[in-house]
């Protein structure tokens, strides 16, 4: 999101300076209108017995260093209209806190107490969510991509339009470039077997920036089926091997799903001309004790629906990108020539002894970057649900 916030403000910069061109070409600097300066955006939602993070920050003028500011020293709690409170910790701009069980009945808001001002979100009842059915993965061959495809239970209202958010935890499996079940010995000067010298398979995490948005007004029945969350790139290494996401399905009102989309045309492709300045994106967060602009918008929610899904790789008929071979390789090698690449820190991978048949002796070499998968910022331990199949909740 501080990203697509940034864009906006060159999308503002290109339409001044689109409408002042004239015959000689000179120097100009776009002055971010105070309006759209300064801004405090807000990002989170409120969701039922869960830890609810909020992200606080404030808008920058264009030629700042800075896309966004972190709003530190804010009081940030949850409220209810039936009194209660949860109080918020904040850590470099993120404000953190336990919400527990919300009532249907109850209207709960965000109350925000910044540089002397205070703000807070529209009161709303926290909405109920249904369960995911699916996560699929399908190859597009055409465009060299896997799409993700998700599909909520029935939904609890039929004869409306439902509108839904999802995220989505991932955790994929690595491979280091290279294994080897072997090393040199310099005091015997000889080949030794051992498995397991260095870690081979790994994982690494991510959760996927973007929160993804849909609604039900084209689908029958206004049940979504199989709908497209994200793509990923089959030459990514996230696919490689085996793939794994949490998505996490929250229902949302159609204001916040609206928001969402502005949000988005707001910030692809740096906009347009008509692409709406930031404080005129639709918002629910609102100043109580002045007339600055909010950018942001807080949803509530009763629960929120998780399901676990995995990719194969060879089911989805993935092939990794060829590469060159870069170990190093010794022709007519000896052994005082292994025993001085371990010296430079090399690590014995292959070896093909001829010398009995009157050939030679062939090795390969490589590093320890080569060889451990922690080198490319995975994790050796593995993950608890590695070896389940599919889970619900």
């Amino acid at each position: 999101m501080m990203k697509q916030m940034r864009s906006l403000y060159i999308v503002l910069c290109l339409m001044v300076g689109m409408s002042t061109l004239s015959g000689c070409i000179e120097e100009f600097e776009a002055d971010i209108p105070a309006d759209d300066s300064d801004l405090l955006v807000v990002e989170g939602a409120i969701c039922s017995s869960r830890i609810n993070t909020f992200v606080l920050s404030r808008t920058q003028a264009l030629n700042s260093s800075d896309e966004l500011q972190k709003v530190m020293g804010a009081h940030v709690s949850v409220r209810g209209s039936d009194g209660s409170e949860y109080l918020a910790q904040g850590v470099y701009g993120q404000y953190v806190c336990q919400v527990g069980m919300l009532s249907p009945d109850v209207e709960y808001y965000l109350h925000i107490e910044s540089d002397g001002e205070v703000y807070e979100s529209e009161p709303q009842r926290p909405m109920p969510t249904e369960k995911v059915v699916e996560v699929t993965g399908v190859r597009d061959s055409l465009k060299n991509r896997v799409d993700v495809l998700v599909t909520p239970a029935d939904p609890f209202e039929p004869d409306r339009a439902n509108y839904y958010s999802w995220t989505c935890d991932e955790t994929w499996e690595v491979h280091s470039d290279y294994t080897t079940n072997m090393y040199f010995d310099k005091e015997a000067m000889k080949r030794v077997y051992q498995a397991n010298l260095f870690p081979h398979i790994g994982w690494k995490d991510a959760t996927a920036p973007t929160i993804m948005v849909g609604a039900s007004s084209s689908y029958k029945d206004q049940h979504i089926r199989r709908l497209k969350m994200y793509d990923i790139d089959c030459s990514n290494e996230r696919i490689y091997y085996r793939y794994s996401g949490l998505v996490h399905q929250r229902a949302i009102s159609k204001a916040e799903y609206e928001y969402e989309m502005a949000r988005r045309q707001a910030g692809s492709e740096m906009g347009g001309l008509f692409t709406p300045q930031p404080s005129a994106l639709p918002t629910n967060i609102h100043c109580l004790t002045s007339d600055k602009h909010v950018i942001g918008f807080v949803g509530c929610s009763l629960n929120t629906s998780e399901y676990r899904f995995f990719l194969d790789a060879k089911e989805l008929s993935i092939q990794i990108p060829k590469r060159e071979d870069s170990r190093l390789w010794l022709d007519n090698c000896t052994e005082d020539d292994c025993a001085l690449q371990v010296d430079k820190g090399m690590f014995l991978c292959e070896w093909e002894d001829n010398r009995i048949s009157f050939g030679s002796l062939k090795t390969a070499w490589a590093f320890d970057w080569q060889l451990d998968v922690r080198s490319k910022g995975a994790y050796t331990e593995e993950p608890d649900f590695w070896v389940e199949k599919s889970e619900e909740e």
